[in-house]
C-alpha cells in the first residue's frame, strides 16, 4: 500500500495564506479532497496523512471533517496550542477522533531559534506523549541544534522531521545540515519524511541529481525503516507535479529491496501514525 505521509488541504484566503507569495501564485486557490483523489488515482497512491497548514483549532476540525468524509484520508496531523494551560482539556475534546494521530507547530516561522526548548512548549510535548500522539517537527536547518536537544528529552515520544529539515538545496549548503541530521538520527524514536525537497531547490531548474546527496544522507542516517515518502501536495506544484515528486523518491529507492521500498512508500507511515 502506498501512503502519502504529508499533504495539505485548504480553502484559499489571501490573509490566512499570506505565506503563499507571488512566486507560488499557482497554488492561490482551493485544494480539496476531490482534487487530490484524482491525482492519487493517476499515480497509484492508496491514502494519505493530512497535515495542518494553519495554526488554529478550526484547521484541526476542518481536516478531521474531511477525513471523516473521505476514507482515503487515513490520518490527520492537527494543531493545538501546546503552550496553553488548558491543553489537557482541549485534547479531551478530541479523544474520540480516531483519525487524529498527532500535532504540528510551524516552528520554522518562530523567530526564537530555541522555541522548541522553552519550558511551556516542553510541557505541551509531555502532555502529547501522555496521550499517545505523535509530533511533526517543522524546522529550518538553523533550528536543528535545538531540535537535537529537544528529541533527547523525549526518548519515548514518536517524532518525525518534516521535509528533511528543509536544507538549503538552492544554495548548495550541505555540511552543517548533514552533521546535525546524523546526530538526530541516532535517536530511534525520530523518523524523517522524504518530502518538500523540490521546493527547497530552484523551482524552475532543479534536477534529481541535485537533491540526491540530501536523500542519500537521510537514507544512510535513518535507514529504510524510519523514512517515509511524502508529496507536500499542493505546495509541490510550485516546482513540479505529483508524478515528478513521487518519481524523485521511487527512482532514488529503486535499488533497495522490495521490502525496503514498501517500508518507505507506505509501511513506515502506517506504523508511525498507527493508520
Amino acid at each position: 500500500m502506498i501512503i502519502d505521509s504529508h499533504q495539505h488541504f485548504w480553502k484559499y484566503e489571501p490573509v490566512k495564506h499570506a505565506w503563499i507569495d507571488d512566486n507560488m501564485a499557482v497554488i492561490r486557490k482551493d485544494f480539496m479532497p476531490s482534487d487530490l483523489q484524482s491525482v492519487y488515482q493517476d499515480n497509484g497512491v492508496d491514502g494519505c496523512v493530512a497535515v495542518q497548514a494553519d495554526q488554529t483549532l478550526e484547521e484541526t476540525d476542518f481536516l478531521l471533517q474531511l477525513a471523516q468524509d473521505n476514507n482515503f484520508i487515513k490520518g490527520v496531523v492537527g494543531w493545538v496550542d501546546l503552550r496553553a494551560d488548558n491543553l489537557e482539556a482541549t485534547l479531551e475534546k478530541y479523544s474520540e477522533a480516531d483519525k487524529l494521530k498527532g500535532f504540528r507547530h510551524v516552528v520554522q516561522g518562530e523567530p526564537d531559534h530555541n522555541f522548541l526548548l522553552r519550558p511551556n512548549f516542553l510541557r505541551g510535548i509531555e502532555v502529547l506523549e501522555k496521550n499517545n500522539y505523535t509530533y511533526d517537527i517543522l524546522i529550518f536547518p538553523h533550528q536543528l541544534g535545538a531540535a537535537l536537544e529537544f528529541v533527547k528529552r523525549f526518548p519515548n515520544m514518536n517524532f518525525v522531521i518534516d521535509h528533511i529539515a528543509k536544507p538549503y538545496v538552492k544554495d548548495g549548503f550541505y555540511e552543517g545540515w548533514a552533521v546535525l541530521m546524523k546526530e538526530i538520527a541516532k535517536y530511534d524514536n525520530v523518523y524523517c519524511k522524504l518530502s518538500g525537497m523540490i521546493t527547497e531547490a530552484d523551482y524552475n531548474t532543479w534536477t534529481p541529481e541535485q537533491i540526491h546527496p540530501y536523500m542519500e544522507l537521510v537514507l544512510e542516517a535513518f535507514g529504510s525503516n524510519r523514512i517515509m515518502f511524502g508529496s507536500d501536495w499542493p505546495v509541490c506544484l510550485v516546482a513540479g507535479n505529483y508524478a515528478k515528486v513521487k518519481e524523485l523518491t521511487t527512482n532514488f529507492i529503486s535499488t533497495l529491496s522490495a521490502e525496503e521500498q514498501q517500508q518507505i512508500m507506505g509501511a513506515n507511515a502506517m506504523k508511525f501514525y498507527k493508520l
